[in-house]
């Protein structure tokens, strides 16, 4: 089980699986929604997708090879677009 492990896109893969249902306990139904805020597990399962969202650029997309410059490039866009998501979530572009 160590040697299935060592790779680096299983160990990716699995971790993107186990936040994935992390993020479904969060926001399910049944889960962790209905002991918080709306607002705050919003911005969790928002913050989490967009965290899934980095690895995936990173491993699978094979950015953490890029040069330095596309990597901050995305970055920033994915900051970006998780404050405007949340902008609009809050009802700031009313």
């Amino acid at each position: 089980m160590g040697k299935l492990f060592a790779d680096r896109l299983i160990s990716v893969w699995a971790l993107l699986v186990a936040v994935t249902l992390l993020s479904s306990q969060i926001g399910g139904a049944g889960g962790l929604a209905r002991l918080g805020s709306a607002a705050l597990v919003s911005v969790a399962v928002l913050g989490i997708a967009f965290a899934k969202v980095g690895m995936v650029m990173a491993t699978f997309m094979d950015l953490a090879r890029a040069p330095l410059a596309l990597r901050v490039l995305v970055g920033v866009w994915l900051a970006g677009a998780l404050g405007a998501l949340l902008a609009i979530y809050f009802g700031l572009f009313a």
